[in-house]
């Protein structure tokens, strides 16, 4: 393999992700390779893209579980790929994780905007209880994802 074919490429969900997808493709295995504390940060992280490249409730239930990890750059890429996902089943967990005050900042900030990249209307309460929050990177990111939210209810074409 030349130098080349190592470069981190383009998912398919137009990102550059921090590790390639695990050649692992089972769901449990994958889950308690994301749980196990013992794991390498780069392998969990591998865990992370693999599941959320197979898309299934299993998957995004194995990544909600994930919030538990001690690392808060894990859990901030967890709420990162739910919103790549934009899969409803993560809502009341992304709910929960902003609601979080013991969050840290950077987790609590990518909740919100998962939130708004998933674009269910369950999240607005939350968003708009969250903008008044004393950190500015979790109350802007409510606005951004507010704005999203209204942005997604308009019913004419928005010009990007």
């Amino acid at each position: 393999m030349s130098v080349a074919d190592r470069i981190p490429g383009v998912s398919e969900y137009g990102s550059v992700d921090p590790a390639p997808p695990s050649v692992e493709s089972n769901v449990e295995a994958l889950r308690k390779s994301l749980l196990d504390e013992d794991v390498k940060m780069f392998e969990r992280m591998r865990a992370v893209f693999s599941l959320r490249n197979n898309r299934s409730q299993d998957a995004v239930s194995a990544l909600c579980e994930g919030f538990s990890a001690s690392s808060a750059l894990l859990r901030h890429e967890l709420a990162y790929v739910l919103g790549q996902m934009q899969d409803k089943y993560a809502v009341p967990t992304l709910i929960e994780v902003l609601s979080n005050h013991e969050e840290h900042v950077m987790v609590r900030h990518e909740a919100a905007e998962a939130l708004g990249a998933i674009g269910d209307r369950r999240a607005r309460p939350v968003l708009e209880r969250f903008l008044k929050d004393p950190l500015p990177e979790v109350s802007e990111s409510c606005e951004v994802a507010l704005d999203l939210l209204a942005l997604c209810d308009e019913p004419n074409d928005v010009s990007w």
